[in-house]
């Protein structure tokens, strides 16, 4: 039975704590995305990827170490498309927030449509569906399949896999290192 296993990175060097202005969200958002981790995989999860036949990553820096902390080659694994979508952002303002409300404004704004600085959250989809292809056919080669990804990214690839047949969670865990694993039966019913 084909099995797609989706893994969040580890913990990112970068804490989005504190408070900011609208005018650096940019270079919080630059951190983070070059962020190196700082912490290793828990047995759990080390556990489960060690029973993965081929492995893939995005190409952020937070999830190549993650994947080479978890034992694999992150040089022929790393894939744009896996990549997290980005978060929009201002460039100019001096409003000052605490960065967790910023985030949460955002993403807010983000799913109701506004990109300026990011990825649209309609071309977040598309390519998490093009993403979920990509898996796919790696399990139909070599399963089961580890995806070291990101938080939102992770979460629109489990509805796309979900939504074509795929067993599992319908929302996987955003913790560091937490993983979902999906399946798909003979018959390709969908079970939760």
């Amino acid at each position: 039975m084909p099995r797609i296993i989706l893994i969040r990175h580890g913990r990112p060097a970068v804490a989005l704590t504190g408070r900011a202005r609208a005018r650096e969200l940019a270079g919080i958002a630059r951190a983070y995305q070059n962020a190196d981790i700082v912490d290793t995989p828990p047995p759990a999860t080390m556990a489960i990827a060690a029973g993965a036949k081929r492995v893939v990553c995005s190409d952020l820096p937070r999830a190549r170490q993650s994947a080479r902390a978890l034992g694999f080659d992150d040089r022929q694994a790393a894939e744009a498309v896996f990549r997290e979508a980005a978060l929009p952002h201002f460039s100019s303002g001096a409003l000052k927030l605490p960065i967790s409300v910023w985030l949460t404004l955002l993403r807010l704004a983000w799913l109701a449509g506004y990109a300026r600085n990011g990825e649209s959250y309609r071309n977040a989809r598309h390519r998490a569906r093009t993403a979920a292809q990509r898996l796919i056919g790696l399990a139909a080669e070599l399963e089961p399949v580890v995806l070291v990804g990101h938080g939102v990214i992770n979460y629109l690839i489990a509805r796309e896999l979900r939504a074509q047949g795929w067993s599992g969670p319908a929302k996987p865990d955003h913790d560091f290192w937490a993983f979902a694993v999906y399946q798909r039966s003979g018959t390709g019913s969908v079970g939760d």
